[in-house]
């Protein structure tokens, strides 16, 4: 695919969307088993991904609202500044906590301060990567090569636990420091640097006057729905939903049961792995990267194969995805073997990979063309907003039981089932 005077630019900023989800879903990957060789609560490992979370939804529209003041190439580099020094001193410190010369506490303070860092600043370059694509392209052009651009993002979600198995390291020398579970973050901020260069060689300095719009939390399972696409391509509207506007009411609820379901069931995964399969934390990286990405495939197979093929309408979406996650939460919670686990997952996926894009697609379809960037925006911070608390609440659920996460996803979304089977009835459908 080529777009008019982008192609290398494209790129670049394809590799930028890749590599900044990638590097934090490879080192979220792999903190059930660090928190657990440091000897850290899991509900306090939960958090500081909330933490950083809860900072990229504040963050992400300033920084879409400054790139348009002060440059969208700068807002890139700075993005990608934040994200490469937040994953070295998190690599550090971790490095540091691995081999005893921090304490936990001490180790874990300075972990969330790596993670605060991400969070607030590396929000940055998003915005401003879709404004410089929007700029240089035509309106004929511009949603194919934005829908294409938010595809590395989920790319990246994937990609990260797939490759962060093969980033654990040993020794630097024969009887020298280990940097161990700490490789991925050292390797993300490598990969960091070497962006950051490229972008400060390559980007343009005529960006154009398109706009780009915040994109919710990279996070396992957080694949995009497409709204920040329609909010980046839309025009400027003269009418601002709120969130609960009775038009939009319904599909708002839904995507935040929906939301937190996933969160809850993504965010515990690593933990059951290591306790079902009573492996040690290190030994536990490649059979959870391998649930993980049987997950990610399912979520896909459904947003880029079935709902293409099956053309389902934005309520048969939802109610699906509720009933096929619903039964996945049951299967994961009470699954005793990695096969069952993965299968359980996978089933979870595949139904929020139904029901994400039809919550998306029936608040869009509930208001008319003027709303659209309204709506696109409210869809975003609610995908957002799922892991600042969703995170936090599975894994202290499954401090308590180790089911209970799963069983408690499952109830709600039991709820969701009857309640948007009767409060979507008779909506505005295409």
């Amino acid at each position: 695919m080529r777009f008019r005077r982008v192609d290398g630019t494209f790129a670049l900023l394809f590799t930028v969307m890749l590599v900044i989800a990638a590097g934090n879903t490879a080192l979220q990957s792999v903190l059930p088993a660090l928190g657990r060789s440091l000897h850290a609560p899991d509900s306090a490992v939960a958090a500081v991904f909330s933490v950083s979370a809860l900072l990229w939804v504040i963050a992400a529209p300033f920084w879409a609202n400054r790139s348009d003041r002060h440059g969208r190439r700068a807002m890139v580099l700075l993005g990608i500044a934040g994200f490469t020094v937040s994953l070295g001193l998190c690599g550090l410190c971790l490095a540091l906590g691995i081999n005893g010369w921090l304490g936990p506490v001490a180790t874990f303070i300075a972990f969330v301060a790596g993670r605060v860092i991400y969070g607030t600043f590396g929000s940055a370059a998003p915005p401003a990567v879709q404004a410089i694509v929007a700029g240089r392209t035509s309106r004929e052009e511009r949603t194919q090569a934005l829908t294409l651009l938010a595809s590395a993002f989920g790319l990246g979600t994937i990609l990260g636990p797939a490759i962060a198995p093969y980033l654990v390291m040993g020794h630097l020398w024969l009887g020298g420091p280990l940097i161990g579970l700490a490789g991925p973050a050292f390797a993300a901020s490598a990969i960091g640097v070497v962006i950051w260069i490229a972008a400060a060689r390559g980007l343009p300095r005529d960006e154009g006057h398109a706009h780009g719009a915040a994109i919710s939390y990279p996070s396992i399972g957080g694949q995009g729905t497409g709204a920040t696409v329609t909010a980046a391509t839309a025009e400027e509207t003269s009418e601002n939903i709120r969130y609960f506007d009775p038009r939009i009411r319904a599909w708002i609820v839904a995507g935040l049961i929906i939301g937190h379901a996933q969160a809850m069931t993504g965010q515990a995964i690593g933990f059951l792995v290591i306790d079902r399969m009573q492996l040690p934390p290190v030994e536990a990286l490649q059979p959870t990267g391998l649930v993980l990405m049987i997950g990610a495939g399912a979520s896909l197979l459904a947003q880029w194969g079935l709902i293409p093929m099956l053309d389902l309408r934005p309520r048969a979406l939802v109610l699906a995805g509720a009933g096929l996650g619903l039964l996945g939460c049951v299967a994961t919670g009470t699954a005793t073997t990695l096969y069952g686990i993965a299968m359980g997952y996978a089933l979870i996926s595949l139904g929020m990979g139904f029901a994400r894009p039809g919550f998306t697609a029936g608040a869009s379809l509930g208001v008319g063309a003027e709303a659209q960037g309204s709506v696109a925006g409210k869809v975003t911070s609610v995908n957002g907003a799922a892991f600042v608390l969703g995170p936090s609440i599975g894994v202290g659920l499954y401090e308590v039981w180790r089911p209970l996460p799963y069983l408690t996803a499952a109830g709600a979304l039991g709820c969701l089932l009857v309640y948007a089977w009767v409060a979507t009835r008779g909506s505005k459908q295409p």
